[in-house]
């Protein structure tokens, strides 16, 4: 090789070296844009991932709030209905009855929860009342305690068959208005609604003075509107604030009717 050509090789060489340069530049220069623009989008992730797990957390607070305020809805259902059954037990036990103190394990279930239906059995005693209830026997305080043992350990098909063979065999008995409102109360736990009404407005025809007469309204009312009744069910349960004044019952009643008024509302 003469010398001229090694000094044309040697200047080819050094005009293709900022050529390179430049490529590896704009090489280098794009591969940091597209770290870059990963290194945001996998931060935006991160971001988005923290939000989520947020919402995660929050929404298991409000689930835990939501279960514990439905636990203390159900404790205060069960204790109104057990200090009800106590207070029906006490005033037996006045009136000459049987003794009933209510276990603290047992309740009548909410009014809107499902429940088994009790056998099917007649609707109305077998022979009528008297509208003043007589003297209470012996027999008559043993029946009528063993039915509302049962009714108070939830065995509700069970103690309207008792509270049914009860009324048959004391017709005449002075727990006959008991009886009758207890049977209806085995039937309205269990959303026999038909059944229920028919106890409650039987005992409300022979006994309207009677002190489960307010009760019986009451829940007169509330198995009108289980059955869809809902115009029949306002005005009995009106009817029961305008009746028996200043009574639990009609308080319940007036809770009760504002409660579908609102619901009807919305």
């Amino acid at each position: 090789m003469t010398i001229r050509s090694s000094l044309f090789a040697a200047a080819m060489l050094l005009a293709l070296v900022p050529a390179v340069a430049q490529a590896q530049r704009a090489s280098l220069a794009e591969r940091v844009a597209a770290l870059e623009q990963r290194a945001a989008v996998d931060q935006g992730n991160v971001d988005l991932l923290r939000q989520v797990n947020a919402l995660k957390d929050e929404v298991q607070s409000l689930r835990g709030q939501l279960e514990e305020l439905q636990h203390e809805l159900q404790t205060w259902r069960e204790s109104s209905r057990n200090q009800y059954l106590d207070v029906d037990g006490r005033l037996t036990r006045l009136e000459g009855g049987t003794p009933a103190t209510l276990p603290p394990t047992t309740a009548l279930p909410p009014e809107d929860e499902p429940a088994r239906a009790p056998a099917p059995v007649a609707a109305t005693p077998a022979a009528p009342a008297p509208a003043t209830p007589g003297p209470v026997g012996d027999a008559e305080r043993a029946a009528y305690g063993a039915a509302f043992d049962v009714l108070k350990a939830g065995r509700y098909d069970e103690s309207a068959n008792m509270f049914q063979d009860f009324l048959r065999q004391f017709p005449q008995g002075g727990l006959v208005p008991n009886a009758l409102y207890w049977l209806g109360e085995s039937y309205y736990a269990t959303q026999n609604y038909a059944l229920a009404l028919d106890q409650f407005r039987f005992l409300l025809e022979r006994f309207p003075a009677n002190d489960k007469a307010p009760g019986a309204l009451l829940k007169l009312g509330l198995s009108q509107y289980g059955l869809g009744q809902r115009a029949d069910a306002e005005s009995t349960l009106a009817e029961v604030g305008r009746r028996y004044p200043g009574s639990d019952a009609a308080r319940t009643a007036d809770d009760r009717l504002r409660a579908m008024q609102l619901g009807s509302l919305r």
